[in-house]
């Protein structure tokens, strides 16, 4: 009977289902840390305990330090996409709706999701390492040890820094990438800018714009929660920090994805 489980414990199929029941185990451990988290975020802000100054930081490093980066993304995205669509609408008679087009693929999805991806790249990898290594070399511990709630102190200002911020770099990001769009059509399409803009506002609604600042405020903050948790979980030294860092950036790009389709759902279904 030894010999047999022995001959099955070095099978594929026992490797691929240990695999996969591995897999769900810390999936589901890992959701529950990220929301228990979240809940004990949400009572630390309504409890007033904000640290003014390292918001203030925060929100420097999350909306001005990732700037560059994000307009970066967002206009050379929309400027892959207009210049295959410009002229193919032209062709076909549609040049008219171009501008309308590329708005409402900005507004709606390109300038927050790919705002979303910079902000993930950039800003949350950087904080699942920071706090990773904090909590490798015991810096977290020393933290409670000086009765500091670590929540309070490393989650609070991150999480509120990216609600706040993400929305205006979003804003940013959406109307460079609708300039980007204009300016590709017109030089790939001999589409006129008046024509592009005249059409861009038919697609433009306070429903969208609306839509797009809320999704912003979540994917800022569900960023930040994600990110922090994961660091605040590792182990294992500079193998761990790597390791969190890792999870942070697929679980957030995973989580912003889902997201949108939600608000996609409920909103535009």
């Amino acid at each position: 009977m030894n010999g047999l489980q022995k001959y099955y414990r070095q099978s594929a199929t026992y490797k691929i289902f240990s695999g996969i029941y591995e897999e769900s185990i810390d999936f589901f451990d890992t959701l529950g840390k990220i929301t228990l988290n979240g809940l004990e975020v949400i009572k630390q802000i309504f409890s007033g305990a904000i640290n003014l100054k390292e918001l203030i930081y925060q929100c420097d490093r999350f909306g001005v330090s990732s700037l560059p980066i994000t307009l970066s993304i967002v206009g050379m995205t929309s400027v892959i996409v207009s210049s295959q669509v410009a002229g193919e609408m032209v062709k076909q008679g549609g040049g008219n709706f171009v501008g309308l087009l590329m708005s409402i693929l900005i507004v709606r999805e390109l300038g927050s999701i790919m705002s979303g991806f910079a902000i993930i790249s950039m800003i949350g990898s950087s904080m699942a390492s920071e706090i990773a290594t904090m909590r490798v070399t015991e810096q977290i511990d020393a933290i409670k040890v000086l009765k500091v709630e670590p929540i309070r102190y490393l989650f609070v200002p991150r999480v509120l820094s990216g609600m706040i911020m993400m929305p205006f770099v979003v804003i940013l990001a959406s109307a460079f990438g609708v300039l980007a769009g204009a300016v590709t059509s017109d030089l790939t399409a001999n589409l006129g800018y008046r024509a592009f803009f005249d059409s861009a506002w038919l697609g433009i609604y306070m429903k969208d714009l609306s839509v797009s600042l809320l999704k912003s405020l979540c994917f800022g903050g569900i960023i930040a929660l994600i990110s922090c948790s994961c660091g605040y979980y590792a182990s294992g030294g500079a193998k761990g920090v790597g390791e969190a860092t890792t999870k942070a950036v697929v679980w957030s790009f995973v989580a912003i994805v889902i997201i949108d389709m939600i608000f996609a759902m409920i909103f535009f279904f």
